[in-house]
């Protein structure tokens, strides 16, 4: 398949690169970076990188799901594998495809919102540089029975990739994407400046997951925008066990009545790790329902930082919206930063947010060792079950399990170093 890109996207991202050159870097006062670690975005050290190592061992490790509707593999972005047992109107294609064969489709959805958060910047840089993703578009009233799995891999030495994920839901439609980011090797510094659009259709069901098990020299930038049409329900999750340093954006803009948003998070860092979550929940219409759980258990030295607005639009009436932060400090040296908010323009509303952060409570320590439990492992059982919660919202056993397997991957590995 060639990848010549067509010319109403190469002229879009000329535009994209116009405004990433115009666009200032964030500072260190800025609102959207507070707290962050601003000389973690000196990215001058990383290119693109056409040298795709072992494809063959690459796809041997591409394990997700045992059953899937579809997936991917890509290194590099570049497809190196491709499989699918999909309904004739479900449309799923890498996007370097469907830019050409969906090209209406695409345009109409790709990148459509404003990034908000901060990262303006680098959302522009992926716009002028991204050349290859997935697509996925539903039809009315398709519902898609397993989930659609894409990995994607970093190979070499300060290489940076521009993953990009667009999924469109039409009328009644239902499908589960995951996407999985993982590093060929265990020590190569990588940047992914990462991004999916997420449209869900009047009535739809669309579940979005994102697993970020990157090696510890690597750098992630992960933007998310949703939009949530006329009674859709769309559930965003985020697994962060990966990178040195990873900044998530989301933003879900609630645009019809009766519309449902569950953004969801687990986040394990450790070491000097840190990750950096900034969410909006954008209230448009009247009647609608948002819901956001982030759950941290930190380790060592490292650090999280939440920045969370729940936002009601005027006339926005009847909205109900919920945001919470929990961070469980393993150590004495971590640090969790919360800035959880909330702007109510309309009236009849129902909205709560707040943030907890506290260590592990003695009292549960004494239980489990009463029972013959060691303290080491006392603490990580805690720490599972607290991230747990967050985990059991997905409703899907299979793709639960397939979570569950990222996170007791870091917590072993945790539990081995003997922290």
């Amino acid at each position: 398949m060639t990848t010549t890109l067509p010319a109403w996207f190469t002229a879009r991202q000329e535009a994209a690169q116009a405004r990433y050159d115009a666009t200032p870097a964030p500072a260190r006062g800025d609102e959207t970076w507070r707290f962050s670690n601003i000389k973690q975005l000196d990215f001058a050290v990383f290119r693109r990188n056409a040298d795709l190592g072992s494809p063959a061992d690459i796809i041997l490790k591409s394990a997700g799901l045992e059953t899937t509707s579809a997936k991917f593999v890509f290194v590099n972005d570049s497809l190196v594998h491709s499989e699918s047992d999909l309904p004739a109107d479900a449309v799923v294609l890498p996007l370097a495809e469907a830019i050409v064969t969906h090209a209406d489709l695409v345009a109409k959805h790709f990148m459509k919102q404003e990034t908000r958060l901060g990262s303006a910047k680098f959302a522009a840089w992926h716009e002028a540089n991204v050349s290859n993703g997935i697509f996925v578009h539903i039809g009315d009233n398709i519902e898609i029975e397993h989930p659609i799995e894409i990995h994607h891999w970093i190979a070499g030495e300060s290489t940076v990739v521009f993953p990009h994920t667009l999924v469109v839901t039409g009328t009644g439609a239902k499908v589960r994407v995951i996407d999985i980011f993982r590093s060929a090797d265990d020590t190569s510094p990588g940047l992914a400046v990462a991004f999916n659009d997420l449209s869900a259709g009047p009535g739809s069901k669309l579940d979005y997951l994102a697993i970020q098990a990157f090696n510890e020299s690597t750098r992630v930038i992960q933007i998310n925008e949703t939009g949530v049409g006329r009674d859709a329900s769309t559930t965003g999750f985020i697994l962060n066990t990966g990178a040195a340093w990873a900044r998530n954006e989301s933003l879900s803009r609630l645009e019809g009545e009766g519309a449902r948003s569950d953004m969801l998070s687990v986040s394990i860092p450790a070491r000097t790790q840190e990750y950096d979550q900034r969410t909006f929940q954008h209230h448009v219409a009247p009647g609608a329902y948002s819901d956001l759980l982030y759950k941290n258990s930190l380790y060592d030295f490292s650090s999280t930082i939440f920045s969370g607005l729940i936002f009601v639009d005027e006339g926005a009436h009847m909205t109900d919206a919920y945001q919470t932060c929990r961070n469980l400090l393993m150590s004495d040296t971590c640090e969790a930063n919360s800035m959880p908010g909330l702007e109510i323009n309309a009236d009849q509303v129902k909205c709560s947010h707040g943030s907890t952060s506290s260590p592990i409570h003695d009292e549960e320590i004494f239980y489990l060792r009463a029972r013959g439990i060691d303290p080491v492992s006392a603490r990580q059982l805690i720490a599972h079950g607290f991230s747990s919660e967050v985990v059991s919202r997905l409703g899907h056993e299979a793709t639960e399990r397939l979570v569950e397997r990222f996170i007791d991957d870091k917590f072993d590995h945790i539990a081995t170093r003997g922290a």
